[in-house]
């Protein structure tokens, strides 16, 4: 059964998606709670931004924390 919007929409299915394994740095911690903070807002359109921000951060040489899987 699909998640309820507090408006009785359904919301859209989750996506499960092969995550690399790290250890938080500050951003990517800042960012996957920005995301958590999204989703609970039901601002799918944040949290997607916050993805997107997640996965850029992490494929530069300023993300410290990214461990090869």
């Amino acid at each position: 059964m699909p998640t309820q919007r507090p408006d009785d929409r359904p919301a859209p299915p989750e996506t499960h998606h092969a995550e690399t394994q790290f250890t938080p740095c500050d951003p990517c911690h800042h960012l996957t709670l920005a995301e958590a903070e999204a989703n609970a807002e039901f601002d799918w359109s944040k949290a997607t931004d916050c993805r997107v921000l997640l996965k850029r951060h992490q494929a530069t040489a300023e993300c410290s924390a990214r461990k090869p899987v």
